[in-house]
């Protein structure tokens, strides 16, 4: 039904969605007449805009006479319309001076990139690593702490490092594990974490009688050793949120702190977007999650060569500025792939 919008009505529903995006009030054809100077009369745009709201692009709220976007305009404003700008100076200074891993651990950085992201965009600004059984197996290594207890430390690709105390029920020398170790890091290396896991389960379902005694434990200890873990989330500026006029609603507010203290919602969605590279936008029901009613979701994956380490973004009403909003997410994302990959 998009196709049928002719250069008139388009002029005229970028007139009202960039109106509605700095105000949050209704637009009623005079506001559009007086403030962008379209050589079309009041008669004309009220018009168009019935015709536009006929098409599911506008909607009339209560009994104000003016009309405000739908998702399905603010899709196609995305799309067809927009001009996306750059990220200025002032904001690149700040954005490159948290993307760094100087005197800091990585969730203290990740932290500090969701609280930049918020600054910079006046909405919520969002990070999160993914599991770590999504990296790529790099090794695996074993060392013994006496009493049948083993050290386990397991490195990925990216350099992330996951350490896990295992309580065997034999005991093994140290060299002995090292050739546990040796044998499981031919085994396993290039495959994802996940990868890893169905792969040692089908060796230790296999005949036994392949495996002598070090094959069979080295199985068993990196089956324990991999366990499951959820993806890291950080969220910061929900107050931004809360001096919206869109959400002045308490009830709505509790809601949506509720649904994103509890993130099991927000990372499915955070996972698929680990799967799509580059910039995606969510806008309303687009994100299938209740809660993202009236909401978008600007993200973009961050990489360290061709591997997938996160996804970072900007949470915010549907009314968003996404000119300004897209190039910061990109930027932010862009920058702190590289800073990863020089480390």
């Amino acid at each position: 039904m998009s196709d049928s919008i002719n250069n008139r009505s388009k002029q005229i529903l970028e007139a009202i969605i960039e109106d509605y995006i700095s105000t949050a009030e209704p637009i009623g054809s005079r506001t559009i007449c007086s403030r962008h100077g379209l050589p079309f009369s009041p008669a004309t745009i009220r018009n168009i805009m019935s015709d536009l709201e006929e098409m599911g692009f506008l909607a009339s709220p209560h009994t104000s006479a003016g009309r405000v976007p739908t998702e399905k305009a603010y899709r196609f404003y995305v799309d067809s319309l927009l001009a996306v700008g750059g990220v200025d100076k002032k904001e690149r200074e700040k954005i490159r001076q948290h993307c760094t891993l100087t005197g800091k651990d990585v969730d203290r950085m990740f932290r500090d990139i969701s609280r930049t992201l918020s600054s910079v965009s006046r909405y919520m600004g969002i990070v999160a690593a993914p599991s770590f059984t999504t990296n790529i197996f790099r090794h695996i290594e074993f060392i013994n702490l006496g009493s049948n207890r083993i050290l386990a430390i397991l490195v990925s690709e990216n350099g992330s490092v996951q350490n896990k105390i295992i309580e065997s029920d034999q005991s093994f020398k140290s060299e002995e594990l090292i050739r546990m170790a040796n044998y499981l890091n031919g085994l396993l290396k290039g495959l994802s974490i996940a990868q890893v896991k169905k792969r040692v389960i089908i060796e230790m379902e296999s005949d036994k009688s392949d495996y002598d005694r070090l094959l069979a434990g080295a199985l068993r200890l990196s089956k324990q050793t991999i366990s499951d873990s959820e993806s890291e989330i950080f969220i910061e500026g929900q107050v931004n949120i809360m001096e919206l006029p869109e959400f002045t609603d308490i009830t709505r507010m509790k809601e949506i702190f509720s649904a994103f203290e509890e993130k099991g919602q927000l990372l499915s969605l955070l996972d698929r977007c680990i799967t799509a590279p580059g910039v995606n936008i969510f806008i309303g029901s687009e994100s299938h999650i209740n809660i993202m009613s009236g909401m978008s979701l600007i993200t973009s994956t961050f990489l360290s060569g061709k591997n997938t380490l996160g996804v970072l973004g900007v949470i915010g009403p549907t009314r968003m500025g996404y000119g300004k909003v897209i190039p910061i997410v990109d930027y932010t994302a862009k920058m702190l792939g590289k800073m990863l990959q020089s480390n």
